[in-house]
């Protein structure tokens, strides 16, 4: 059993940065590419990026590109996604996701979760 916790989330303001971090209790994470996924109120979860187990390539949403950066430390069993600058509508519940092979970005392929980090951007 794989088990995910995200932190990092915060209220910042639009044009600041953050940096989410994705760890893992128990089995390694690094046998799984990795998804960051976030939910918006009123609106269905989508996925803005994945990285793959290796850490060798990372694959964003279109909304994500330019902004949004995934990375891993297997020895630490972390991934964090870094967003900057963020922007209101970035303001979201953004989670992790693990347990498959090879990124991808629909979320339904993903058998664990994290429970979430809530990230507000607003002045």
């Amino acid at each position: 059993q794989l088990q995910l916790v995200e932190s990092g989330g915060g209220l910042v303001q639009p044009g600041g940065s953050l940096r989410l971090s994705c760890t893992t209790s128990g089995s390694a994470l690094n046998y799984y590419a990795v998804g960051w996924f976030r939910q918006a109120p009123g609106k269905e979860r989508e996925g803005v990026g994945c990285i793959s187990a290796s850490g060798h390539s990372a694959t964003y949403a279109d909304s994500a590109k330019g902004r949004f950066s995934i990375s891993r430390d297997n020895a630490k069993n972390t991934v964090w996604l870094q967003i900057d600058p963020l922007k209101p509508e970035d303001t979201a519940v953004y989670y992790c996701a693990a347990g498959i092979a090879y990124p991808s970005l629909k979320p339904a392929l993903y058998n664990y979760w994290g429970q979430g980090t809530q990230v507000t951007v607003s002045s």
